[in-house]
């Protein structure tokens, strides 16, 4: 059979996986371009010869994804493969039609393929939108593993928007070595609060080297997922938090509902702001669709440094930015706590909103009148700060899992809002990994017996 040419639709994380896992040295294939979407600054970029292996001696191009149907004919192109997450059932098909018409084959990957094996146990934690609380879950399972004596190393979904030789293997252990990767702000809020429990984190671009070093010095590998994409590693035990603010999203999101089907374990967050209707109709949906999945409730509680503080002050919100961007959130936990206490008004950033965060507006319409805290290199984050020092606010509200003010200048006062994860009722979180962790311990101590 001659060699199949494909493209690898991504944005910089799943496709570099399925590439590495999958097609690097697979000689049946000859991958001719990634296109890029979601992320700023990819494409126009390369896959870089010392990570594409032996069979991509010049590297693989990475194109916009506007391109696609432009690539496929100039190449002749037989396979696309979708590899990115967080989007509708409708927009992937979409996407299949554009490949299809333009006369390649569309394909998706699944867990056979794509999922490396651990000689370590792993807890997966997924969800089915972004925003769902996957974060607050992973530091909740992390803690909880902690405190039972157990060595815990996080592995964190990909981010690698940098030079991706230099973050071919990252560990994280301390805040300089944030610094060191030049982190942008959406790798420091899902790194930083897992530094501040004393958890080691890796993440990077391959994978399977990133599993075999963290294995050395790992009791339990916790896989922390980003937006709604599957884990990377086979796991053992498979956590998938769903969002009741978003009922019927766990299935008619890609790969979220695929998570919600595999799920070990479903969590209903946000119980506590929620409606009733909208949290039985995904437990409902949990039971049609993965009835051996256990059910557990969970509420996301927020804590503000200075409640006192906004009452009666215009008020500006920085929210997490892939909650509202990918996860098409309209606001989250710093709206919220701005209502909640009283803020004599909330106001509409997008007057104020310069460069790449105008273009953010822009592309995501769906986002209220909130700040997304988007930072993906410096240039954002001093839009961003020219941003918020542009509103007339007297109160900026940090909603994000990080301080900003770590990385911005503010000329307002600022109050930040955190959030964290409480189990309510029963089954409980803690039972559920503690049997979990006694089947795993009695398969270990067998196997060395043996």
């Amino acid at each position: 059979m001659s060699t199949r040419k494909v493209v690898i639709m991504g944005a910089a994380g799943r496709d570099f996986h399925n590439f590495n896992v999958y097609f690097r040295n697979n000689e049946a294939y000859r991958v001719v371009a990634f296109t890029a979407t979601q992320i700023p600054n990819i494409e126009g970029r390369l896959y870089p010869p010392q990570l594409a292996g032996p069979l991509y001696p010049e590297g693989i191009p990475i194109y916009p994804e506007s391109e696609l149907t432009k690539i496929i004919r100039e190449n002749d192109v037989d396979l696309v493969v979708f590899s990115y997450s967080d989007v509708s059932h409708e927009y992937v098909m979409h996407k299949g039609a554009e490949a299809m018409a333009a006369g390649a084959d569309f394909m998706m990957m699944g867990g056979k393929s794509t999922m490396l094996e651990s000689k370590k146990p792993v807890l997966a934690v997924c969800a089915v939108r972004t925003g769902s609380g996957k974060s607050q879950t992973s530091r909740y399972v992390a803690t909880y593993l902690r405190n039972k004596g157990l060595k815990v190393v996080a592995i964190r979904h990909p981010m690698p928007y940098g030079d991706l030789v230099k973050q071919e293997v990252q560990r994280f252990a301390t805040y300089e070595d944030l610094d060191r990767y030049d982190c942008t702000i959406e790798e420091r809020e899902e790194y930083e609060p897992h530094l501040d429990r004393g958890v080691i984190v890796y993440a990077g671009v391959d994978y399977e080297k990133i599993l075999r070093q963290a294995e050395e010095e790992a009791d339990v590998i916790l896989w922390d997922g980003g937006n709604n994409d599957l884990p990377f590693y086979r796991p053992d035990l498979h956590i998938v938090v769903a969002d009741p603010h978003r009922p019927g999203h766990e299935t008619t999101y890609y790969p979220g509902e695929t998570n919600f089907r595999m799920a070990d374990v479903i969590i209903i967050n946000k119980v506590d702001t929620a409606s009733p209707e909208a949290v039985l109709e995904i437990r409902e949906s949990a039971r049609k669709v993965n009835p051996d999945a256990t059910i557990v409730e969970a509420a996301s509680p927020i804590f503000v440094e200075n409640p006192a503080a906004i009452k009666g002050k215009k008020v500006l919100v920085v929210e997490d930015g892939p909650t509202l961007t990918h996860g098409g959130m309209a606001y989250g936990a710093g709206w919220v706590a701005a209502r909640r206490f009283g803020a004599a008004e909330i106001i509409d950033p997008r007057p104020y909103a310069v460069g790449s965060i105008k273009a953010t507006y822009e592309k995501y319409p769906s986002t209220g009148p909130v700040l997304p805290a988007m930072g993906y290199g410096e240039k954002q984050i001093k839009e961003l700060e020219e941003t918020i020092n542009r509103s007339p606010a007297e109160l900026v509200i940090i909603g994000t899992p990080i301080d900003l003010r770590k990385l911005i200048h503010m000329n307002v006062p600022s109050d930040r809002v955190r959030y964290e994860l409480e189990v309510i009722g029963q089954p409980s979180l803690d039972k559920i990994i503690g049997d979990w962790l006694e089947k795993i311990s009695w398969i270990s101590t067998s196997s060395n017996r043996s």
